[in-house]
């Protein structure tokens, strides 16, 4: 009692609050202190921590949160950062990133950015690299039998084709594995499933005859879509659903292999598996993607990479503005929050449960935040 208390100086609060400085290599300026006036604390992220914990953004709509989204983004794409990055882009938001390319900000010698948009129509997904449950998922209201005889048909095709990325074979060959099982064996045994092949025959050919999606050569190049300093965006709006969550989870899928046979010495230079570099993925609209108490096929992936990505240098970036429509698991895994304002009852009650460090005070702050205004806690800053 009786000892000075003084009101902490801004270069001080600088240096404790943020583990890197403004401008220095794997740090991410994203705004500033509330309590000082603009620009006297930023506050700078660690993008190491970021990218190998995971990040979630949960915010009401209006609140700021794509903004944001695109702050961190430009800030990983910084010269001292040069970051691999890939955004799912389900509303086509993203687009306005390209004009950084020209902006003097991101430019250093002979450095500048690169921003590559994929519209729908240059989405391409090869047959070959879906498995058996995304096919399952993609074919409407199938019966047992089919399921069966379509697990036969693409068990046989990988036994003689291969799988992954070394697997050749396309629709008109899955079709005919299907199409085999028709008449039976030469004793004539298995010839009564006429209807149920029939059946399961025309929902391939619905799905995937005229799809312009699904492919039996062309797939997203890994190469292409991760390169240092460069961001992806797949605009996946006018795709449906069911199809955009299979691009997700295969495009998830095919990465993580790539970066586990690069990072075990599996995969060699000028192959299709070799990704030498670290990768961060940001989903916008995260919640269809792994949706709580619903069963999707890019949930899994989503999981695994959450739970086993930092060995292998591969980041998760979720926003969403519902979070309680979010899987539980999936946002406990993410070391890193920004919550920004947040109005439903039930979606705070779920930052609550599976945001670490989440007490009845901040909830009781989110509320009365206004646009721009977004609480950081985690393992990206002090």
């Amino acid at each position: 009692p009786g000892q000075p208390i003084y009101l902490a100086a801004n270069t001080m609060l600088t240096t404790m609050l943020s583990p890197r400085q403004k401008g220095q290599s794997g740090g991410a300026h994203i705004g500033s202190l509330l309590t000082r006036k603009p620009d006297e604390v930023p506050i700078v992220l660690a993008v190491r921590e970021v990218v190998s914990t995971h990040l979630a953004v949960l915010a009401s709509t209006g609140s700021g949160k794509s903004y944001l989204a695109g702050v961190l983004l430009e800030e990983l794409l910084m010269p001292h950062n040069r970051a691999a990055l890939l955004v799912i882009d389900p509303h086509g938001e993203y687009g306005t990133l390209r004009e950084i390319h020209q902006h003097p900000a991101f430019q250093d010698g002979g450095y500048r950015p690169e921003v590559r948009i994929y519209s729908p129509d240059k989405i391409k997904v090869r047959l070959s690299s879906l498995t058996e449950s995304d096919i399952v998922y993609l074919l409407p209201e199938m019966t047992e039998k089919m399921r069966t005889y379509l697990s036969q048909a693409y068990r046989a095709l990988i036994n003689t084709r291969g799988r992954g990325e070394r697997g050749l074979w396309g629709f008109q060959d899955l079709l005919d594995e299907v199409i085999a099982q028709k008449y039976g064996d030469e004793e004539g045994r298995g010839s009564g499933n006429v209807s149920s092949i029939d059946g399961l025959e025309w929902r391939l050919r619905r799905r995937f005859e005229q799809s312009r999606i699904f492919s039996d050569h062309e797939n997203l190049d890994l190469k292409d879509l991760f390169r240092p300093g460069q961001c992806a965006v797949l605009q996946l709006s006018d795709i449906d659903a069911t199809e955009q969550q299979v691009i997700v989870g295969a495009l998830l899928r095919r990465a993580n292999k790539a970066r586990m046979a690069t990072v075990r010495g599996n995969a060699r230079e000028g192959e299709e598996a070799f990704l030498p570099y670290p990768i961060f993925v940001l989903l916008e609209e995260s919640h269809r993607y792994a949706p709580a108490g619903a069963k999707v096929v890019s949930t899994d992936i989503l999981k695994q990479i959450l739970a086993e990505g930092r060995k292998f240098g591969i980041g998760i970036g979720l926003i969403t503005q519902r979070p309680g429509k979010l899987d539980q698991d999936v946002l406990s895994q993410c070391m890193t929050q920004f919550i920004m304002r947040i109005v439903n009852p039930i979606d705070q009650q779920t930052i609550a449960s599976s945001v670490e460090g989440a007490g009845r005070r901040l909830l009781d702050e989110l509320p009365a935040l206004t646009k721009g205004q977004v609480i950081v806690s985690g393992v990206a800053i002090n």
